[in-house]
């Protein structure tokens, strides 16, 4: 599949009223669906093109994370994407280190696909730490927040 093809599975997504859709070929799948108002691109086994602008991201079979002595709720990317801490580079992030927040804030934005997908806080609390640099990729799985409730 390249990226013609995901594009023409969320235009097809988008016009009907089904909220998932999953196609696979030569032992790889992919999966658009709609989360929240979002459209969210999983696959398996398939690798897009990296942007001219971008540095290759690393393919890996499983998330790495780096062992913290901090406890809390791990919020953890949704997709594969690059994560932006706020709507604009002018702007200032949506939240930092010490900041209390409500279940249902949004917490950063995933850019997979040339969509914008925000990720809310699954829980209250106060975040303790932020793991991923501004503009950086992620995978699926990956620990973007840790959260005392």
């Amino acid at each position: 599949m390249n990226t013609k093809d995901i594009e023409q599975l969320i235009a097809l997504l988008e016009k009907s009223t089904i909220s998932e859709i999953e196609v696979g070929r030569w032992g790889k799948k992919i999966r658009v669906s709609r989360q929240g108002g979002n459209m969210v691109v999983q696959n398996s086994g398939f690798t897009a093109p990296a942007a001219p602008s971008s540095a290759p991201a690393e393919v890996a079979s499983e998330p790495k994370e780096e062992e913290s002595s901090l406890q809390g709720v791990a919020i953890k990317s949704p997709m594969v994407g690059t994560f932006y801490r706020s709507p604009s580079p002018e702007v200032d992030p949506f939240v930092k280190v010490g900041d209390h927040i409500s279940k249902g804030d949004t917490l950063c934005i995933i850019e997979a696909m040339k969509i914008m997908n925000e990720v809310e806080a699954e829980v209250s609390g106060v975040i303790l730490d932020i793991q991923i640099d501004n503009a950086q990729p992620v995978e699926y799985g990956q620990t973007l927040f840790l959260i005392e409730p």
